[in-house]
């Protein structure tokens, strides 16, 4: 379902959409689209990466955690 959108955007920005043919774009919507689609896997990606980053501190500093995961590896190794 598309939606209409108006946005007041700087002339740099406007100019640059209207040039949206010579970066292989049917149109300005086109170009939006595809560019917001990759600002959000972008933000999306940096969320997961933070997210990691914090789950390998909180294991880094809870000796149960990695003895929990230690013995559940080594389990799972046996089997």
């Amino acid at each position: 379902m598309n939606q209409k959108l108006t946005l007041n955007i700087e002339a740099a920005q406007l100019n640059f959409l209207l040039h949206h043919k010579n970066y292989g774009f049917k149109d300005e919507a086109e170009m939006i689209k595809v560019a917001l689609q990759n600002l959000q896997s972008e933000l999306e990606a940096q969320d997961l990466e933070e997210s990691a980053q914090l789950y390998a501190e909180i294991y880094q500093e809870d000796a149960e955690l990695q003895e929990l995961t230690e013995t559940a590896c080594a389990d799972f190794r046996e089997r």
